[in-house]
């Protein structure tokens, strides 16, 4: 017997077990069948469960467990990344805890602390993938810096190495100087800050009293300044252009140039050019050959190569002490507050990042982002949705190379080594680069290679790559790749560019592209706001299924979704009316039949629901065959709660209470039946609460898991149509008086007649074969066709037949009619109220985007409320 109540913490921890303990989420079980492998997005080792993750394991796991139970040979591989920046961050940190320091340990003591530190602390996250019901082969587990994936990193690097696409080049980076490291350009976040713009006086050469004015946020920065650019056509500067202005505080004389990157209208309209410190300004310094000189140090400090009072000190005690020393020299023409964007790390959000003149090795991604491209449009990766295409093309075809080195001791060591007199010797070993260099001492490249990199090989490296395993062979390309649009540059491209590369193959057939979680308002989670939904709190209040189902119902393609606790809340509610609705059939007697055929029914109301549930099986499997997880799990919600549920359970009821047997025997078969394939439906969504029902609702042991059952077929019943269209006009009629019953305040225990006039003859046999349904659900004293319209009676049309309710002898008409008339005069002024707020053009303007969306929402609200009223007014006779 089913408990009154379903509780997750009972259930979900010995499911997962079982699950694991069977081998349910290897693949293998069936060799010949097709196969089917997702990728898991790998989080880092250092990571915790957030929502994000959670939604992108549920989706992911929806599809594994749905294609598994399709028949298809599922692969889930699993794994995490090493998070080099990261990971080395926390075991710095330990260690500052201990009076220790990475460069008093050495490297290799250091990467020693990392990996105890990843032996006991690294990996929680994939413990709480288990608790969120992941179905992934986690035998098959895979870590970025494990031994296979180490080897094809190496190999991959030496490769393009040796087909001279990976080379040194000295140019400018964004610069950690707290890690001391360069940082990918696509891992800079621009945040708004508030700060100055001083706008200081360059002193014309042999111009006594003359200035040419420049603005800055960076004062500190003009100690690196080789020239003043001014616009080709600016009229007030053509005069000075060819000229040199006095650099502050350093008396070096720098050009006066004209060059179009100038805007006449930006500020005074001349700009310093500090082209060892500023993007742009080296892109002009390198069209007008000037010299570049790099301000900083490794760790942030100004370096030797400026003037020596300002040697060693940190950009803020630079920068107090040079408008200091320029405003005592009256060379401050004004200062004004602003807030401007300033370069961060992505992942701190903390440390300003500069722009560093340092020697970093590159890849040259052209080549094979050309091969990437290509196979986009020939449609051998589709992006759903298909806009997504746009925005890969988009980068892609303005593409720069690749800095892939990192100033870090964790992570893939450059496989380079160098001779003492510099000469370059790449290899896999360095047992081969010492071959190669005839056996002179070696000394290897200290640096290690951007997080990426490992990332990009993810598809095949984990599949046995470089080795020719028989994983390889079947599961690569992989079916699809499920992950968020925000590293579709870091991650997806990549991966394209070397699956193309060096499988010839694009390593996905699909790349599924969803969208932010949001709060329950609709607003940015962050930690200093204080909305961040914790999913492991939300699966500890709500139970696991809740929080998958709640996900996939608001995962629309190309919609930011909502999710909150109220929300989790309502899928815990699904949960718990399934659990009830299971108890109910397992009160009535409802056991699966051996042999039972859904499609050789005879009674209306199991010919109506057998059709129905081929109708919704038809519906969640192109669902999710079209990765529309919402549609899918709508879809599911509908039938299991709006048909079966509160519909066919409630219909039956009579049937199990009769004294027909034969008729009790079917409708207990076919229930049981139409529960099985909800649980099988459902599975995908809520694994947990189903296996459990799976098993608990049986009366024999079943023949397997639910979670390698098969995928329900659809069935075909004769007479179906018939079925459901007289279903659906009992439905109608019931739900026609429960309105009127609302509308016009009749108390819920009175008993009222129903008179059907103008009825044919099927509308008439209708009423007569279901008239003890509808007096039930109803709530009516009786049901009879009539030729006329009893006075004092509410009305509602019903295809060719009027339904009359006399109400006379149970409510007021006159009070009624004046409370509806007042209901309505309030709904229809508050439409106006709305409308006037939307024709305001101002508001309009103004307004958010989901504010608009809400006002347009009550307003349809208000204006549904008023036709419902108007109706009712209308019904009284």
């Amino acid at each position: 017997m089913l408990d009154k109540t379903f509780n997750p913490q009972d259930v979900e921890g010995r499911i997962y077990a079982q699950w694991q303990d069977c081998g349910a989420f290897r693949p293998g079980r069936r060799p010949d069948a097709e196969p089917f492998c997702i990728v898991i997005p790998p989080p880092n080792v250092t990571g915790r469960l957030h929502i994000g993750h959670a939604l992108n394991n549920t989706l992911q796991d929806i599809l594994a467990r749905f294609e598994r139970m399709r028949g298809k040979d599922v692969l889930w591989q699993p794994g995490t990344d090493h998070a080099g920046i990261a990971t080395q961050l926390i075991v710095e940190r330990q260690l500052a805890e201990r009076q220790m320091s990475r460069i008093g340990l050495g490297r290799e003591k250091f990467l020693e602390e990392v990996w105890k530190w990843k032996a006991e602390s690294g990996g929680a996250i994939v413990a709480q993938q288990h608790r969120l019901g992941a179905s992934a082969d986690w035998s098959r587990e895979r870590f970025t810096m494990d031994e296979g994936l180490s080897r094809a990193v190496t190999k991959v690097f030496v490769e393009l190495y040796r087909q001279g696409l990976i080379y040194k080049d000295k140019r400018l980076v964004n610069w950690d100087p707290r890690l001391q490291t360069a940082v990918s350009d696509l891992e800079v976040e621009n945040i708004e800050i508030k700060g100055h713009l001083w706008h200081i006086k360059y002193p014309i050469e042999d111009q006594p009293g003359s200035f040419i004015i420049l603005a800055t946020t960076r004062p500190e920065t003009l100690l690196g300044d080789t020239a003043v650019a001014v616009h080709p056509d600016d009229e007030r500067y053509k005069p000075l252009v060819g000229k040199q202005a006095v650099l502050p505080l350093t008396g070096r004389l720098i050009p006066i140039i004209a060059d179009s990157y100038s805007d006449p209208e930006n500020g005074t309209g001349a700009v310093k050019i500090t082209p060892g410190h500023d993007f742009n300004d080296f892109e002009v310094g390198k069209r007008h050959n000037l010299p570049l000189i790099n301000l900083i140090n490794r760790d942030g400090t100004l370096n030797n190569d400026v003037p020596a009072p300002y040697r060693g000190l940190s950009r803020e005690a630079a920068r107090k002490k040079i408008v200091a020393d320029l405003e005592s020299q009256g060379l401050i023409d004004k200062v004004e507050p602003i807030t401007h964007a300033v370069p961060h790390d992505e992942k701190t959000k903390t440390v300003v990042l500069e722009p560093f003149l340092t020697e970093q090795w590159y890849l040259n991604v052209q080549p094979l982002a050309d091969k990437a491209i290509a196979a986009v449009e020939k449609g051998e990766t589709k992006f759903v949705p298909a806009n997504w295409a746009d925005v890969f093309f988009g980068w892609m075809r303005n593409i720069r190379p690749w800095c892939i080195s990192r100033q870090l001791w964790w992570g893939h060591q450059i496989p380079v080594w160098y001779d003492a007199d510099g000469k370059v010797y790449c290899a896999e070993t360095e047992e081969e680069a010492v071959k190669l260099a005839g056996g002179r001492p070696l000394t290897r490249d200290e640096d290690v290679l951007d997080t990426w990199f490992s990332s990009a090989l993810w598809p095949f490296s984990t599949l046995g790559w470089p080795e020719k395993t028989p994983e390889l062979s079947k599961f690569y390309p992989t079916s699809v790749l499920v992950t968020a649009f925000d590293i579709i540059f870091f991650w997806v491209a990549r991966m394209l560019m070397m699956g193309t590369h060096f499988m010839g193959a694009v390593p996905f057939k699909t790349v599924l592209i969803h969208n932010r979680v949001l709060d329950e308002q609709g607003a940015k989670m962050s930690k200093t706001k204080g909305n961040v939904v914790d999913p492991l709190t939300l699966i500890d209040e709500f139970g696991a299924d809740a929080l998958r189902f709640t996900l996939a119902l608001a995962a629309g393609q190309n919609r930011d979704m909502r999710i909150g606790p109220t929300r989790v809340e309502s899928g815990r509610n699904f949960a718990t009316k399934l659990w009830n609705t299971c108890r109910f059939c397992e009160m009535n007697g409802c056991v699966a039949v051996a042999g039972f055929d859904p499609a050789s029914v005879s009674q209306t109301v199991n010919k109506w629901i057998v059709s129905e549930t081929a109708a919704a099986i038809g519906d969640v499997t192109s669902m999710l065959e079209a990765l529309r997880f919402n549609d899918a799990a709508g879809a599911a919600y509908h039938f299991v709660y709006d048909v079966f549920c509160d519909w066919y359970v409630e219909i039956t009821k009579p049937i199990f209470q009769s004294s027909d047997e034969q008729a009790k025997a079917e409708t207990r078969a076919t229930t049981a039946w139409a529960r099985d394939q909800i649980l099988k439906l459902l599975h995908p969504f809520m694994p947990f609460i189903t296996e459990e029902l799976w098993a608990r609702t049986a009366a024999q042991p079943r023949d397997s898991l639910l979670i390698v059952a098969p995928w329900p077929a659809k069935v075909e019943v004769r007479g179906a149509d018939a079925a459901t269209a007289e279903m659906n006009w009992v439905i109608a009629l019931i739900q026609g008086i429960r309105s009127v019953r609302s509308e016009m305040n009749v108390p819920a225990a009175a008993k009222i007649p129903l008179v059907l006039t103008g009825a044919g003859t099927e509308a008439a046999a209708r009423l007569t074969r279901n008239k003890d349904v509808i007096l039930t659900l109803a709530r009516l004293s009786s049901a009879e066709t009539g030729a006329e319209i009893p006075k004092g009676s509410a009305q509602f049309v019903i295809e060719e037949a009027v339904a009359a309710l006399p109400l006379g002898d149970v409510i007021d008409f006159a009070k009624e009619r004046a409370r509806l008339e007042k209901d309505l005069k309030k709904a229809q002024e508050e439409i106006a109220r709305f409308d006037a707020k939307l024709s305001n053009q101002q508001f309009v303007a103004k307004a958010p985007e989901d504010v608009l969306a809400e006002q347009r929402a009550k307003r349809a609200e208000a204006a549904a409320l008023a036709v419902r009223l108007d109706e009712a007014i209308n019904r009284l006779a």
